[in-house]
């Protein structure tokens, strides 16, 4: 009789040391597809040239190559129900990009920014800025080329206090500034 408690606490002991190794130890699970988009449209943009995703007309080619450092935020992306990154075609977000010239500070730094479209269909992936032109104004054109409810949020929302938080330190870095 106290033998079979002895096994029976034991197995009780045994299994909550596997339930607890589990946890503690999970693996390496795989990012969520929302944290895959955000990664691979930062990766897109810093890695393009700063001409692909430059709007209202303003150069953005420094005097010399200099690495574009990027914080971006991901109002959605369709397919909208996608359970892989493969299955994303059309990527809707914000971006704001500084050219990092070595000791420029971002202050006076090359900037491009706004609501941009990420076509993945394409390899290279296509970027598409949201310019007006002289015969429809930006709001117009935002809601032409946004589906509604990613409109909405790209006419009232940017990036967040830790986004930008991030693109500055990274951007610091770049650039070698203290």
């Amino acid at each position: 009789m106290i033998r079979s408690r002895y096994v029976g606490v034991a197995a009780i002991l045994l299994a909550v040391s596997a339930g607890a190794a589990a946890l503690a130890n999970p693996g390496d699970p795989e990012p969520d597809v929302d944290a895959q988009v955000v990664s691979l449209m930062r990766t897109t943009l810093e890695s393009s040239d700063p001409g692909q995703h430059n709007h209202a007309g303003h150069s953005a080619q420094p005097a010399t190559p200099a690495p574009v450092i990027c914080g971006v935020r991901v109002y959605g992306h369709e397919a909208a129900d996608a359970a892989t990154l493969a299955e994303v075609r059309t990527v809707y977000g914000f971006h704001l990009c500084g050219v990092a010239e070595p000791k420029r500070p971002w202050d006076v730094a090359v900037k491009l920014a706004g609501p941009v479209i990420l076509d993945l269909a394409t390899n290279p992936p296509g970027i598409q800025a949201v310019e007006a032109t002289a015969d429809v104004t930006y709001a117009d054109r935002l809601r032409q080329l946004f589906p509604p409810k990613y409109a909405d949020l790209a006419a009232r929302e940017a990036l967040t206090e830790s986004e930008m938080a991030d693109v500055r330190r990274r951007y610091d870095a770049a650039a070698e500034l203290p």
